[in-house]
């Protein structure tokens, strides 16, 4: 079993990426362990009540909700990339790990693969 990164590091509906790193999130947990990274801008997939609809795009962030599901119970959010965006104090929807840059780079150097989106 390869231990496998997805690093989301691209804010939500403005293109596919989001949706495309959930996908590809449970599409290899059947057969890797995978971790979830909010990094950067990604953290924005983090917010409650968007309304991607209104950019005629598809409401796809109430569907992290299924990582537990499917059993990838590392996620993790950038702490930094938080407090960069002000938003430290958001109320976030998954169950995650707050951690910081240094917890960040060990974590990723100990995976076999990194996908980033």
């Amino acid at each position: 079993m390869k231990k496998v990164a997805i690093i989301i590091s691209s804010a939500p509906h403005g293109t596919a990426k989001g949706r495309e790193a959930l996908d590809t999130a449970l599409a290899l947990s059947t057969f890797n362990h995978i971790s979830v990274f909010f990094i950067g801008d990604g953290v924005f997939h983090l917010l409650a009540n968007q309304h991607p609809e209104l950019i005629l795009m598809r409401d796809y962030i109430a569907t992290f909700n299924m990582l537990e599901l499917y059993d990838i119970e590392d996620v993790y959010v950038c702490k930094a990339s938080l407090d960069e965006r002000n938003l430290s104090q958001i109320t976030i929807n998954i169950a995650n790990q707050l951690i910081e840059n240094k917890q960040l780079h060990q974590l990723l150097a100990s995976q076999d693969a990194v996908l980033r989106f």
